[in-house]
């Protein structure tokens, strides 16, 4: 059945989302300002390995002409999916517990594609399942400047130098990597894992650590202990998780919160982790489980986590544990961004 949105006015219309939450006869999309928006880019979304083999080796025409061919044949899920469900999951607990409330994440497709593979898409998306009613096809260009108007709060993509871009404008954004084998995970919960250092906090240390070795950097952590760290480009991320759990605090379910989240750290506890406990209650934020990890491998524990996803700015970390199965993306952020690492994992594009 269709339903009608009367926000443009007062003639109504149509709108396609079938799923939608119906307000007074309307359909209820929250405001940007309201909602934590979360930009996905249709090749993390979906699969789509062989329609970009076509347009780099056939080029724009052939492409589109492909696309239409088979547009009714739907993609297959891509690394960014079952992030993409939890996210709804969520969202149909806070509809439950706060009907009027706009406070709900809200997901934007992005993707460079002609408007013409918007059909594909939008077949793709209803046979999924999913409510995703906004989309921003930019025909080739770039989507940052469309970011800023949706006040996005974070942009998942297989690109990396459109990452590089947002961060640079300030947008949370990370590169989403496919792993050869993916863990299940929850369908009732979601789970966000971040790094610390160059992720939800300045790089300082880490450059305090590559230009000196590790007893200096335990020195410098322990003269500076008291002294809070800078944000990182997720930190913004982690505080909107942040507000969202505390509604389901707010009606006695902090123990059954369908948001969880994760500190994943190389740090030592003692010697270097009080400066980032330290830091988060400062800001006034909170994880519910910390990992100080004294440089031992991270994926082992992410395989155990089993979050929908993970944040760190090294990939020879998001490779360990796209090895063990783990969905991770890349942020592109600070000095570690000068060190190569390992080049097996396999790029979700």
């Amino acid at each position: 059945m269709a339903a009608f949105s009367r926000e443009s006015g007062d003639k109504p219309v149509r709108v396609t989302g079938r799923r939608a939450r119906k307000v007074e006869g309307g359909v209820f999309f929250p405001k940007p300002e309201n909602a934590v928006t979360i930009a996905v880019s249709s090749r993390v979304l979906f699969r789509t390995e062989r329609e970009q083999k076509v347009f780099e080796q056939k080029g724009v025409e052939e492409y589109l002409r492909y696309q239409i061919e088979h547009e009714n044949e739907p993609f297959a899920p891509g690394p960014a999916f079952p992030f993409v469900k939890a996210l709804e999951a969520v969202n149909a607990r806070l509809r439950e517990l706060y009907p009027q409330s706009e406070e709900l994440f809200d997901i934007v497709l992005v993707t460079y594609n002609h408007a013409h593979v918007g059909i594909r898409l939008i077949n793709t998306i209803n046979h999924h399942n999913l409510f995703i009613e906004r989309f921003c096809m930019t025909g080739g260009s770039s989507p940052i400047g469309y970011l800023k108007a949706w006040q996005t709060n974070l942009y998942l993509s297989a690109d990396a130098s459109k990452v590089r871009e947002a961060l640079t404008e300030g947008i949370a954004a990370a590169t989403m990597f496919m792993p050869e084998k993916v863990t299940e995970v929850s369908d009732s919960q979601l789970r966000v894992a971040f790094d610390g250092d160059a992720v939800l906090f300045s790089d300082e240390s880490e450059r305090i650590f590559k230009a000196h070795g590790l007893d200096k950097f335990f020195e410098h952590e322990k003269e500076n202990e008291d002294t809070l760290l800078d944000h990182g480009p997720l930190k913004g991320f982690l505080e909107a998780l942040g507000k969202l759990q505390k509604k389901f605090y707010a009606k006695g379910q902090r123990l059954n919160c369908p948001i969880r989240t994760y500190l994943v750290t190389a740090r030592s506890a003692a010697s270097s982790g009080i400066r980032a406990l330290k830091t988060l209650r400062a800001w006034g934020l909170e994880v519910d489980e910390a990992l100080f990890l004294a440089g031992a491998p991270k994926g082992p524990m992410l395989e155990k986590i089993r979050p929908h996803i993970y944040f760190d700015d090294q990939m020879f970390h998001v490779e360990g544990a796209a090895e063990m199965g783990t969905i991770a993306a890349h942020v592109p952020y600070g000095i570690a961004q000068n060190y190569k690492a390992k080049t097996n994992t396999t790029v979700g594009k």
